[in-house]
């Protein structure tokens, strides 16, 4: 037996928008289920986002703390950021990402895993990538501001990390199946066996 999502798309008889954010909106379908009967379906829109493991010489993983209002905590997480333009490259979105939040450049990039966040309520899709072979970025840092201007940047073992995910110290989504995820390749065929990093996304479609 083969374990392995696949696409479908249930018919839609009526749809609305009754809230637009100004990244993310809120939809609200009419969905016709199996046996004919129609549900109403309120999710959240979302652009799509990336994150970056980024795993140095030491094997410790860059990460950053910063407040997030909807849960109340301040979150130790991985670089991460939203796709902002419709059809951008992830890898190019998840580089960036890692110069603005951590100053930092990997010279080696894989894709470590493709999550859907909520698909319950909403339809955001992360792209983790794992990058090594870290170095300083060039230039002057990128300047931050509003939660942003508030982070703190550490370097923390990976052992360290996989101890505060199953003790329940940690919860950001992406660290926790960042970090999990490196565990499970290393003790796989090896994180030289990720797909590559312009491995296809069928979740945001995007131009190489």
């Amino acid at each position: 037996m083969t374990i392995k999502d696949t696409a479908e798309e249930w018919e839609v008889r009526a749809t609305e928008t009754p809230f637009k954010g100004n990244k993310t909106s809120v939809r609200t379908d009419d969905v016709v289920m199996p046996d004919g009967s129609v549900v109403r379906r309120d999710y959240q829109v979302h652009p799509g986002s990336v994150a970056v493991l980024a795993l140095d010489e030491e094997d410790r993983v860059l990460v950053i703390c910063q407040y997030r209002h909807p849960v109340r905590h301040k979150l130790w997480e991985i670089p991460a950021g939203l796709l902002d333009i419709p059809g951008e490259n992830p890898l190019h979105a998840a580089q960036r990402e890692l110069y603005e939040e951590a100053h930092v450049k990997a010279e080696d990039w894989r894709v470590l895993t493709d999550v859907y966040t909520t698909p319950g309520g909403c339809d955001e899709a992360v792209r983790i990538f794992l990058a090594r072979d870290l170095s300083e970025a060039e230039g002057e840092r990128f300047e931050v501001e509003d939660e942003e201007a508030d982070m703190e940047l550490a370097r923390v073992p990976v052992a360290d990390l996989v101890r505060g995910v199953l003790g329940g110290d940690l919860h950001n989504n992406c660290l926790v199946v960042g970090v999990l995820s490196l565990i499970a390749a290393r003790q796989g065929d090896g994180l030289d066996a990720l797909r590559p990093a312009e491995a296809p996304w069928p979740a945001r479609p995007f131009e190489v």
